[in-house]
């Protein structure tokens, strides 16, 4: 049976939260669905938007996490997932299993994602490259 005590019922409507800097990128906003708070940090799920042109990317990092997803809302990035290059275009879900080494390297000016990730207070971890990185597409 569902422990009920361990979370709480969360609903966070549009106009609740809004985007902020100060999230694990800069070039990023991040937008707080809620779900950490409700989940006591079992789970964090938020929204990303680019901010800025991606002149550097995330660089190469892993995630110490048990769980993440990424579910693209508009626009599109594009990734390395170790050595496989990957465009992840709206509608388009992407399950990075833990530990996999990848580095976003581009995306559109309106691109934004949802993600969920578990536990809440995951770490990234700088490692060392998997491939060569192509280069990002100038913003106009």
């Amino acid at each position: 049976m569902l422990d009920r005590t361990a979370t709480k019922f969360s609903h966070v409507k549009p106009g609740d939260t809004q985007f902020a800097s100060g999230g694990l990128r800069d070039f990023f906003l991040y937008r707080d669905l809620g779900v950490a708070e409700a989940t006591n940090g079992q789970v964090i799920a938020h929204l990303v938007k680019a901010n800025m042109p991606p002149e550097g990317g995330t660089g190469w990092h892993r995630h110490e996490a048990n769980f993440q997803i990424v579910i693209m809302v508009k626009g599109w990035a594009r990734f390395m997932y170790e050595d496989q290059e990957t465009l992840v275009e709206a509608g388009d879900v992407v399950h990075q299993r833990p530990g996999i080494r990848h580095f976003l390297f581009d995306y559109s000016p309106d691109m934004e994602y949802l993600e969920i990730v578990s536990p809440a207070d995951f770490k990234s971890v700088d490692v060392e490259p998997a491939a060569a990185v192509p280069p990002a597409t100038p913003w106009e």
